[in-house]
């Protein structure tokens, strides 16, 4: 089908070709099929009573979704292939059933009333049945014909469905065929009489016939209730009962003659009003013509089975729709409830290649069309919008790019809000601020008082739930994105409204963290209020950050590093202190994935901003020394590490661990040791002391220290520290219990699951190492780990790597291979961090220590103890591997 809009938009039409493309929705058309299939199935059964009025509805199917996600142009597909095989599309397949069907499609966009509205309802349907079947319904036509004569005096019926448009050629049928039901009706009454006379006593008499030969009557001429129906005032709502005889009227047609009618309503939330006038009217008609199956498109859910609606509506609750009532399947799913999704990315690419096309090619480039489907998200709507864009500015005589698309549609955003109260609009903007978001924290954001607004904003398609999230709700992106930027319409927000509304968010996302913190403190909110908070504090410029400061001291705590993800800033220098503490937490955060110079280039680069708020300066320098540590920058890490234990914040006790790792690297054990008492577990003074003992091959003393590190660490809820310790752990027990180690490092790898620590990962890779010492392939495994710590940036762990190749040569007896390592081990230990690593390599193999200038290791009970235990490792190791 052609395109008309995109047709004549160019004066040339026949310069490229136009066709409104559809892209495939095979999974409504399978729950549609599935669910006719058992409609039909249903009805045709000789026990299925059309006037059974008591009995569940299950004749309605619904389809809801956002405004422009595709609705209507999937119900009128669905009206096209349900009444042509030859329009409906190939990979669809052909249904199973063979029964004749009607489709009909009515749009319920809003009309002047809500009786007009009815009514055309009413007569769309009996005029697509007058051309269908070409005869009369004769209980409905002379109800319809009883109505129309009262409530219409002097007004044709044909001249009426002319005026209107409702069914074109149907139009002069259709007053035939009511009169015809009428002779039909007063012959089976034997009335012949009776056929020219007036309505009133036309109606009379047939109700009198009726009342005094029911037996006969119900046989050939009406449904059980029909004399009490044309007794009835002809007005609306007597109108609003007329369906049950169409439904009778429809199951006494000969086995030649059968169809089942389709009804698709399109629009639904039109029908909707305070008092669900209109809404009591339509559902009645489903109701009341179970033999029909309702195909119904709206924005939102059909509450039908909600009990609370009893009274607005004349059948309410979920053993009335038993397929309407929620579930417990997908999310916006029900058994004849389903959310229409968005489009994939594939198909959004199909479906703008096929819109405009030009010699049988795309008409649009695939860079454009890829620019669009970023910012559409998957919405129709969206797409829709972007080719009239794309043909716009191709009319000015340029070529479009992928940036002519970097936008939103005020269009989408009229849709959006065109059926929002005040409240839900503003609550709309105010929580557009937020990623994800529940009741509460909409609320609070909105600045409002009570809840209700929310939860009807929440109930409405263009807000997407996820009930097993943290925050259950999130706008749709390009919805959001359209509200976001927002300057066309008349209630648009000022500056100064989205900086409140942002403060009011943060103030929120707070609010929620403390409250948590103090009952159960929660990781996963922590993270998640840290990434909504600060986007929020840095894109708002946001001067008071309040609880963000003792959150960041939080997250980085306990080492694990979830990543905090924020989107790239507008401004990439930081001018604002939010800006300088969201990046000094990626930074940090980030150290993981990037070498350490580039962490520490970062962390001066925020510190030299002076924008960092006080209590976070320090941080800044702690995590900068510690990027100088790994990096062997050892004079530059002690006075960083000296700076914040000098402030006696709340970093120092962790700069006093620091410092005192410092002092063991460089050899004075007496010194590291001697700080212990003083580190507590804000120091981490077990796992100092268990980096000590190993280093002087005490196993035994290294591992109950990392034991006891790490009960510490669970009494405390720290799973980062845990992994730390369990990784040291498992370090020990390899040059002394292989067995054990392989147990120890099983369990340090199942704690660092889900945490992002890269270093102590490289460390159990190398505990690996020394685990296997002795055997075959650990010179190649340790070629691998070098290569995978020279990119991490962290060539600290390069001496731990030859440490486990020197333990290896010792326990192999290769003299050479173990000099080799050891003239790399002094290399990379000239700077002096790390040098005993090589007299350490020298115990492994009992070799005397070259004569060499220079301060000698402090070691703690002298170098011939430490000699022994070391020298003991190996020959154990060598005893287990013969």
């Amino acid at each position: 089908m052609a395109d008309l809009r995109a047709l004549f938009s160019s004066n040339d039409p026949s310069g490229f070709e136009a066709a409104e493309a559809f892209t495939d929705r095979q999974r409504q058309w399978v729950l549609v099929a599935g669910a006719l299939q058992e409609h039909l199935r249903r009805t045709t059964d000789p026990a299925f009573d059309v006037e059974d009025l008591e009995a569940p509805r299950t004749n309605v199917i619904v389809f809801h979704g956002v405004g422009g996600v595709g609705k209507t142009t999937l119900l009128r597909k669905l009206e096209a292939a349900l009444g042509a095989a030859e329009h409906r599309p190939a990979q669809w397949g052909a249904p199973t059933w063979t029964r004749r069907l009607l489709p009909i499609r009515i749009d319920l966009a809003r009309s002047a009333s809500t009786g007009a509205d009815f009514e055309r309802v009413v007569l769309t349907i009996r005029l697509a049945l007058a051309g269908a079947l070409g005869r009369t319904l004769p209980s409905f036509d002379v109800a319809l014909r009883h109505y129309w004569e009262r409530v219409h005096p002097g007004e044709p019926l044909d001249e009426y469905v002319r005026r209107t448009g409702l069914a074109g050629r149907f139009a002069e049928m259709l007053p035939q065929q009511l009169q015809a039901g009428v002779s039909e009706m007063a012959a089976a009454l034997e009335l012949p009489g009776l056929v020219g006379s007036a309505a009133g006593q036309l109606t009379t008499a047939l109700v009198s016939a009726l009342r005094e030969r029911q037996h006969r009557a119900q046989a050939l001429a009406g449904a059980t209730r029909t004399a009490a129906l044309l007794e009835a005032t002809p007005d609306l709502e007597a109108l609003s009962y007329y369906p049950h005889l169409l439904a009778w009227d429809l199951s006494r047609l000969p086995a030649r003659k059968a169809l089942t009618p389709v009804v698709l309503l399109d629009t639904f939330e039109d029908t909707g009003d305070r008092h669900r006038d209109f809404e009591r009217l339509l559902q009645r008609l489903v109701w009341l013509m179970p033999n029909t199956f309702f195909i119904i498109g709206g924005r939102s859910r059909l509450p039908w089975a909600d009990p609370a609606l009893h009274g607005q509506l004349d059948w309410t609750g979920p053993a009335a729709w038993p397929g309407l009532a929620p579930s417990s399947g997908a999310v916006g799913h029900t058994g004849r409830q389903h959310l229409i999704g968005d489009l994939s990315p594939e198909d959004c690419d199909d479906h703008l290649a096929r819109r405009l096309t030009l010699d049988g090619r795309p008409l649009i480039a695939p860079d454009v069309r890829a620019a669009i489907t970023a910012r559409a998200a998957g919405l129709p709507l969206h797409l829709d919008l972007a080719v009239s864009r794309f043909l716009e500015i191709r009319r000015t005589g340029r070529t479009p790019t992928p940036a002519d698309f970097d936008c939103s549609f005020p269009a989408l955003l009229a849709r959006t809000l065109s059926d929002l109260t005040p409240d839900e609009r503003h609550l709309l903007r105010s929580v557009s601020l937020l990623d994800a978001f529940d009741l509460d924290l909409a609320t609070e954001t909105a600045g409002l008082t009570h809840q209700a607004p929310a939860r009807r904003l929440a109930e409405r398609p263009l807000v997407t739930e996820n009930p097993y999230a943290l925050w259950p709700y999130h706008l749709h992106r390009a919805i959001r994105s359209a509200v976001r930027e927002d300057d066309h319409s008349d209630d648009r927000w000022t500056p100064a409204d989205w900086h409140q509304a942002a403060t009011r968010a943060l103030a929120a996302l707070g609010g929620q963290w403390t409250k948590a913190a103090a009952l159960a403190p929660s990781r996963m909110l922590l993270v998640a209020c840290l990434r909504q908070g600060l986007r929020l504090a840095r894109d708002h410029h946001l001067t008071s950050l309040g609880w963000l400061i003792d959150a960041a001291f939080v997250y980085t705590d306990d080492s694990v590093w979830e990543p905090l993800t924020l989107s790239a800033p507008a401004d990439p220098v930081p001018d604002t202190p939010a800006d300088a503490v969201a990046e000094l937490l990626t930074a940090i955060a980030r150290r993981q994935h990037e070498h350490r110079q580039r962490t520490a280039d970062r962390l001066t680069a925020v510190l030299d901003t002076g924008l960092l708020p006080t209590e976070l300066v320090e941080m800044a320098l702690y995590y900068r020394a510690k990027a100088h540590k790994d990096l062997s920058q050892n004079d530059a890490a002690r006075t960083g590490m000296q700076q914040v234990a000098d402030t006696g914040g709340r970093l120092a006790p962790k700069a006093r661990r620091g410092l005192a790792n410092l002092a063991r690297l460089a050899g004075d054990f007496p010194t590291a040791l001697a700080a212990v008492p003083t580190l507590g577990w804000q120091g981490r003074h077990h796992r100092v002391l268990g980096d000590i003992h190993w280093s002087h091959g005490n196993t035994a003393a290294a591992i109950a220290a990392f034991e006891a590190g790490r009960a510490e660490a669970e009494q405390h809820g720290a799973a980062g520290e845990r992994a730390i310790t369990q990784v040291r752990l498992a370090l020990a027990a390899a040059f002394a219990d292989p067995v054990r180690a392989e147990d120890e490092l099983t369990l340090a790898h199942q704690l660092l699951d889900g945490l992002d620590q890269l270093a102590t990962t490289l460390l159990a890779d190398i505990a690996a190492l020394i685990k296997d010492a002795g055997r075959d392939g650990v010179t190649n495994r340790a070629q691998h780990l070098r290569t995978d710590i020279e990119t991490a940036g962290l060539p600290y762990l390069h001496r731990f790597v030859e440490l486990a190749l020197a333990f290896h040569h010792a326990v192999r007896g290769e003299d050479q291979d173990l000099t080799t390592t050891i003239d790399r081990l002094r290399d990379l230990t000239a700077t002096g961090d790390f040098a005993y690593f090589v007299d350490i390599a020298h115990f492994m193999a009992d070799r005397p220590l070259p004569a060499t200038p220079g301060s000698p290791v402090r070691w703690l009970d002298g170098e011939q103890a430490t000699r022994a235990r070391w020298r003991t490792l190996v020959t154990a190791r060598q005893g287990g591997t013969r």
